[in-house]
């Protein structure tokens, strides 16, 4: 058995998560396959889709009111002849003619506003008798009307490859006439436990035994980041049979391991990896929970050594293993943004490493707080799955006081 390489020393939270997106930003997505629009939820853009006409194909009206010549309305009150009625969808023989001096034309929102008229004025400046219109307020030439083209050309690119397609995302493709559109296929992601502590979900544990729930929440985690999960088993503290089930995952596009990645005597899946001719990009990260962290390529696959703590498993999927994942789906790269709370009682931590650690975000519109769960460690998985967001902390920082802005990672 090959020994497994020196660990370096941990790197920092900010280098380990730039590591992972260098590499993201070098691999390649798999095939691309045509999906039914309604089917194409999740899945990433592999080609780009563009406008067969322009948006919108004619000067649309953006309020319900009067189609006027701006100019009418210089002196207020002002009363124009009422000349016809637009609807939405109206047919073309269905219009009326060009508006004239001192004439206007009744529209409705999303109707095409007539030759003439170049501006809408909205209903409630109006009072309307007969066949006139009484208008109190002025208007400026342009006002409420979209001009023909103004949100897309002919042949412009709505939507890029390596978009995630989202329901907005469907809305511009099902606008432009597309009932499918090309997706790239989703990678594989095998799911490897390792540890004789852990047993099937259905089992009943020994006394020091724990079920394997970490390759459920990670094949949760890995659907929806765009992946298909492929759960291995179980690979007990055996190197023969750890080696096998390795390489079984190294046929899929991505593996991910839990547990077995510390410095414990039995702890084997950095000695297999080195083994099989593995590459560590890194073999530790400066946060908390997840400081083993583990990341590199063997077989021209990458893989991922996440600590057995659930909590840990959780984190460092989102931090680590995440973008790499949504990069074989396809997705162009994107930056890992924290959105930002008052806090609502004290913190205090030891310095030295980036926290993430599980919080509630509560508060209503501009007023969010946030405040860090009650939990017992990494292994807790009950209050974090009660908490809603990761309070993270930065490695300098020994007490954060109340009402303090803190960065949040949602969950």
């Amino acid at each position: 058995m090959a020994a497994p390489p020196p660990s370096p020393a941990a790197l920092s939270f900010e280098d380990a998560r730039h590591t992972v997106e260098q590499h993201a930003g070098g691999v390649r997505p798999g095939e691309a396959e045509n999906v039914d629009l309604r089917a194409s939820l999740g899945r990433v853009l592999a080609a780009p889709i563009a406008a067969d006409r322009d948006f919108p194909p004619f000067p649309r009206a953006m309020r319900d009111g009067y189609a006027v010549r701006a100019a009418d309305l210089a002196q207020l009150p002002a009363t124009l002849e009422v000349i016809g009625e637009i609807r939405a969808g109206a047919p073309p023989e269905a219009l009326p003619g060009s508006v004239g001096r001192g004439q206007a034309v009744a529209i409705m929102t999303g109707a095409p506003a007539p030759p003439g008229a170049d501006a809408v004025v909205m209903v409630e400046y109006t009072s309307a008798e007969d066949h006139r219109v009484r208008v109190e307020r002025g208007i400026a030439s342009g006002d409420n009307i979209v001009p023909v083209g103004s949100e897309a050309r002919t042949g412009q690119v709505l939507l890029d490859p390596g978009t995630r397609i989202d329901y907005g995302a469907i809305a511009v493709a099902a606008s432009v006439g597309q009932a499918s559109i090309p997706v790239f296929r989703r990678p594989t992601v095998a799911i490897l436990a390792t540890g004789d502590e852990v047993v099937e979900v259905d089992a009943i544990p020994g006394p020091n035994q724990i079920r394997n729930s970490n390759s459920y929440s990670v094949a949760a985690q890995v659907e929806v980041s765009g992946g298909q999960p492929h759960i291995l088993g179980i690979a007990r503290d055996d190197a023969q049979r750890l080696s096998r089930l390795i390489q079984a995952g190294l046929k899929s596009d991505l593996l991910l391991m839990t547990g077995g990645v510390s410095m414990g005597k039995y702890d084997l899946v950095e000695q297999e990896l080195a083994g099989l001719g593995a590459e560590f990009f890194f073999t530790g990260a400066q946060i908390q929970p997840g400081r083993p962290i583990v990341f590199g390529r063997a077989q021209e696959k990458y893989f991922f050594g996440l600590p057995g703590n659930p909590v840990s498993t959780m984190v460092t999927f989102e931090l680590f293993a995440r973008p790499l994942l949504e990069a074989l789906a396809g997705m162009a790269p994107r930056k890992l943004i924290f959105l930002h709370a008052r806090l609502k009682s004290d913190i205090r931590t030891k310095t030295g490493l980036t926290r993430f650690l599980p919080g509630y975000l509560s508060g209503e519109f501009e007023n969010s707080e946030v405040e860090l769960a009650r939990w017992h460690g990494s292994g807790d998985v009950a209050s974090t799955a009660r908490a809603n967001c990761y309070i993270v902390i930065p490695p300098d920082r020994e007490k954060i006081a109340t009402g303090e802005w803190v960065a949040v990672m949602e969950r």
